[in-house]
This record gives structure tokens, C-alpha cells and sequence, in this order.
């Protein structure tokens, strides 16, 4: 059965690429809802945005959605994750900025903020949808594929010249709360040279070294260091949740990220909806919903980070 949050859950920060403060409340919605945006700070015309794969503008360094008047909400890939991750499938999420919270860079506070409120079981089927034959779209030397398979399972690849990052693999079953256990503490990472030239260019305001990890070279410059030896391909299977989280409800298919952004993987997302008999919605009994990401998430398994 679909979920919801039993009660509002509200988060404080700022805005990683305005650095401005912003108030973001997640509030219960009912089945069928689905997530929507709603910018508080906006008083006259469309407030509302949709969380879906055709409302987002691609680019390399966030997701952003905008509705058709123009009203935009971005860097919503982490609160999305956390939605997927922990099994809410309908939300309204009140906004009073252009920007998601960064918090500590990783989704661990939305995920424990979620929890903390616990989920309502609602009485209408989880809509999900299943990937019935290969898509695979390519950029440079990055390509996203979605293949096949009863659940969600995520693989990515990442290779970085910088020592600190270099080549890292991983691959993980999505369901039986792997989310929250493996991947939502994992921050959003770049390196020193990238943060200066996005900052020279009025991009990264809001970017330090609490809610990032910053390395230079062989150097992780971010006080404590790395929270998982593979934190950084960690945090691309987070982004990769949280983007395929704009399908419109859980995917059933193995994703496989090399070197893939947010661009590329919304690109995916949008030539397996536009590939005839690529996708199906399937209704889902009570044996699809086990496999489904959220299921079986134990509140002492979320970490606890400070």
C-alpha cells in the first residue's frame, strides 16, 4: 500500500548554489498525491511543482524542476532520495526559497527527519513502474542504462584523476532498507579547483567544507575525513535514486551509472517513458511491495551522524 508521513517534518539550512537560508516543511498528503513542490515565498500565480522526470531542466550540477510558469525549485535530488529511500510515495513539500536545504551535503537528515514521524499506510496500491527491455543513453565518456529486473538495483562507476577519489565500483539491491543503511550519509563531493571556478562564477555560494567533501589531489580537505572509504560512488547512487525518484513512482530495473550526472540519468528517464513497450505501470501485491526500497528499514540501522 502507498505511504505517507503521520506528521510534518521541517528542516532548517541553506541553499548550497544561492547560500540563502530556506525553511522546508515535508507534509502528509493523500494517495495519489504523489510529491509535489510548493513555493511558500511565491504569493501571486503557480506555486505548485511537480516532481516528475519532464519537469526537470538537465543539468550537470543539480536536478531542477520548474513548472509552466517558470516557478523552479532545485538541488531536489537528496530529499528525493530520502522519499524513495524510505518508502513515502505522496508529500507535499512546502518551500519558502528556489532551493533545497544542503544540510551536512548527504540525505541522512530528510531520512531521519521521515522516520522520526513515522509513515501512514494509505489504502491505495503502490504504482510502479517496470522496465521491460534495455535503454541506454550516452554523453562523452558517460552512459546510464536501465535493464530489466523485478526490483531496484543501483551499480555505479565512477574514475577520478584525484587520488583521494580514483576509481570506485559499487553495487547494491535497493530494497530491505539498503538506502538508509548504505548510502544517505554519504555527502555530495568536488574538488578544490571546482569549488573556486563554480564560486568565481556565482555558483556554490552556499558550498563549505560542513556540507561537502572537499578534496585536492591526494588530500580530503573536509574536517573527519571520508564517513565510508567509498563515500563518493556512495553519494552518485544517491543522486541516481533520488533522480530516478522522479519516474512518478518506484522503478523496477537495474540502473547502471559510468560516470553518469544528473542530466544524463534524467535523459535516461526520459527515453525509456518515450521508448514504445520499454516501461509498464504495474500494480504491486503484497509480494512486489517487499522488493520495493523502504521496505524493511529499522530505525537503528539509519546512522546517526552529527
Amino acid at each position: 500500500m502507498q505511504n505517507t508521513l503521520k506528521s510534518p517534518a521541517t528542516f532548517h539550512g541553506i541553499g548550497l548554489h544561492s547560500g540563502r537560508p530556506v525553511r522546508m516543511t515535508i507534509r502528509p498528503a493523500a494517495a495519489g498525491h504523489g510529491i509535489w513542490f510548493k513555493r511558500t515565498d511565491i504569493e501571486l500565480g503557480d506555486r505548485m511543482i511537480c516532481a516528475l522526470y519532464d519537469a526537470a531542466e538537465r543539468s550537470p550540477l543539480c536536478t531542477r524542476l520548474v513548472n509552466g510558469a517558470g516557478v523552479s525549485v532545485s538541488t531536489v535530488e537528496h530529499v528525493m532520495a530520502a522519499l524513495s529511500g524510505t518508502g513515502v510515495h505522496n508529500a507535499l513539500i512546502e518551500i519558502d526559497g528556489p532551493e533545497v536545504p544542503i544540510l551536512d551535503g548527504s540525505a541522512v537528515a530528510f531520512v531521519r527527519g521521515i522516520m522520526a514521524r513515522g509513515l501512514r499506510r494509505l489504502a491505495e496500491p503502490v504504482i510502479a513502474y517496470q522496465v521491460l527491455k534495455p535503454v541506454t543513453v550516452e554523453q562523452n565518456d558517460a552512459r546510464a542504462t536501465l535493464l530489466p529486473s523485478d526490483r531496484l538495483r543501483i551499480e555505479f562507476h565512477i574514475d577520478f584523476d584525484d587520488m583521494a577519489i580514483g576509481r570506485q565500483s559499487k553495487v547494491l539491491d535497493m530494497g530491505n532498507g539498503a538506502f538508509a543503511r548504505e548510502l544517505c550519509d554519504s555527502r555530495t563531493f568536488c574538488r578544490l579547483s571546482d569549488v573556486n571556478a563554480m564560486q568565481r562564477n556565482g555558483l556554490a555560494l552556499g558550498g563549505t567544507l560542513d556540507n561537502a567533501v572537499v578534496v585536492d589531489g591526494q588530500r580530503v580537505l573536509t574536517p573527519g575525513g571520508l564517513r565510508h572509504d567509498d563515500e563518493p560512488v556512495r553519494h552518485k547512487m544517491l543522486d541516481a535514486l533520488g533522480d530516478l525518484a522522479l519516474a512518478g513512482g518506484p522503478l523496477l530495473g537495474r540502473y547502471i551509472g559510468v560516470r553518469a550526472g544528473h542530466s544524463l540519468t534524467n535523459t535516461l528517464l526520459r527515453t525509456l517513458f518515450e521508448t514504445p513497450g520499454a516501461v509498464r505501470p504495474l500494480v504491486c501485491d503484497a509480494t512486489a511491495e517487499l522488493r520495493l526500497p523502504g521496505h524493511g528499514l529499522i530505525w537503528s540501522e539509519i546512522p546517526d551522524v552529527a
